[in-house]
């Protein structure tokens, strides 16, 4: 089994990290525990070139980071393979509306990512970002790009987004076939996004039959990973994307959980109004603050597009894990922030004594975690993974929050560690954005 995150960026693509380099990308990889990760950004040429001369291939369809390229791995840790792939705005006309829609493309080897950079070059601006605009129906994308590449994979990216996907609110379609047309059948597999999770896309039975796949998006390599997929095959293009295709080998997803997305409710963030869709129905769409229209959520917009009700599952449907990555566990169990020296200094500590991220989260034993870690932390690792979180759900852009212990409980843990002599954890110095409040129709 190994873990595969198929949807990055470069530091060509814009907002994003400086570090987003092959090196530290291979850093971070490594870190987190996955094993293969996309290249990001293939229609860049500037990236492209780098990638040409930092990578090696690695058996079919993969590639390897050049060893003199490459930062000292955590323990247990495995230097990743690289698998070739990009992501490209769409925003055209349809219908009478525009239309934005980004679509995720894996492709076997970096010279079929010069063809088809060079077919889209003839069509739009590449050079400019890394995730370029075009203004290209996303079917005659998806024609051009099996044209040019027949092996390439084409996979609608984090479908539920409000403002930039296929069933988004503002600018997205009703169907996979309003977008797709006649060429619907060559899509196999959708990615669910962060604000979603599969059990929310179970409720659509037009998404019977396709993979959910998930992935980080990451815009910095620390984020790599907060949203995975995990395989079963051997280690080549071709079984990669067997498994995509047809779900044999493809043993489920690790997910944020959806309510940490920025876009799960709906809400206006620069009144601080936040939202479920029958609020929202109740203020017909309108911010109850400023009177402007609501960005509308994911969990509205799949409640709009269900033919099947909340907990519905599908047979065959395949397993998913809820994470959070490890310094927000160590900030959630503490009440500190994911940023803080001290939570910085005790992911380290965990990573150089028990190995990468993901085997901490999901499968290292809890009492390992606790003479590592304090108790505060191996106890909320426990209550992660067994599905025992607090959230506060993201809205209009604002990432939610989650919490795994409250602040009585973090000092009962601390008392528990002064009576055995040891220091307790330094006090919450700010009570961050776990106490920030919202306007809610209810108050």
């Amino acid at each position: 089994m190994y873990i595969a995150d198929l949807h990055i960026h470069s530091r060509f693509s814009r907002a994003t990290s400086r570090e987003g380099d092959r090196t530290h990308l291979g850093l971070w990889a490594g870190r987190k525990g996955i094993r293969v990760v996309g290249t990001g950004d293939f229609t860049h040429p500037a990236w492209r070139s780098e990638l040409r001369e930092q990578l090696l291939p690695a058996g079919e369809g993969l590639y390897s980071l050049r060893d003199e390229l490459r930062l000292p791995d955590v323990p247990g840790g495995q230097p990743p393979l690289f698998v070739v792939t990009g992501e490209i705005s769409c925003i055209y006309k349809r219908h009478g509306r525009t239309r934005k829609v980004h679509n995720l493309i894996l492709l076997p080897s970096l010279e079929a990512a010069d063809e088809l950079s060079a077919k889209l070059e003839a069509i739009g601006n590449i050079r400019s970002d890394g995730r370029p605009i075009l203004g290209m129906d996303s079917r005659d994308l998806l024609e051009l790009t099996l044209d040019t590449c027949p092996d390439a994979e084409f996979i609608p990216a984090h479908i539920w987004t409000p403002h930039f996907a296929l069933f988004g609110a503002f600018s997205g379609f009703d169907t996979m076939e309003e977008c797709f047309g006649d060429m619907t059948p060559h899509i196999h597999a959708v990615e669910t996004g962060l604000s979603s999770d599969p059990s929310m896309n179970w409720r659509l039975s037009a998404l019977d039959g396709l993979t959910l796949v998930s992935h980080s998006d990451a815009h910095s390599p620390v984020k790599l990973g907060r949203e995975a997929d995990l395989l079963d095959t051997g280690l080549s293009y071709p079984e990669l994307v067997g498994a995509i295709r047809t779900g044999e080998g493809f043993l489920g997803t690790i997910e944020f959980f959806p309510e940490e997305g920025k876009y799960h409710l709906d809400g206006h963030r620069n009144c601080g109004v936040c939202l479920t869709p029958a609020e929202t129905e109740q203020l017909g769409g309108r911010c109850p603050v400023c009177g402007k229209k609501l960005t509308i959520g994911v969990e509205h917009r799949v409640e709009e597009l269900a033919d099947r009700p909340a907990g519905f599952r599908p047979a065959g449907a395949k397993p998913f894990e809820s994470l959070a990555p490890l310094p927000e566990v160590i900030a959630a169990s503490t009440g500190t922030s994911p940023t803080a020296k001290g939570t910085t200094a005790l992911y380290e500590r965990l990573l150089a004594e028990l190995g990468p991220e993901f085997p901490i989260l999901r499968e290292v034993p809890i009492e390992d975690i606790g003479r590592i870690a304090s108790p505060c932390v191996a106890e909320g690792i426990r209550r992660l993974r067994a599905g025992q979180v607090d959230r506060r759900p993201g809205f209009d852009g604002e990432y939610g929050v989650i919490s795994l212990l409250t602040p009585a409980e973090i000092q009962r843990f601390q008392g528990q560690l002064s009576l055995f002599g040891a220091e307790p954890a330094p006090k919450q110095t700010a009570k961050r954005e776990l106490k920030k409040k919202h306007w809610r129709l209810s108050r």
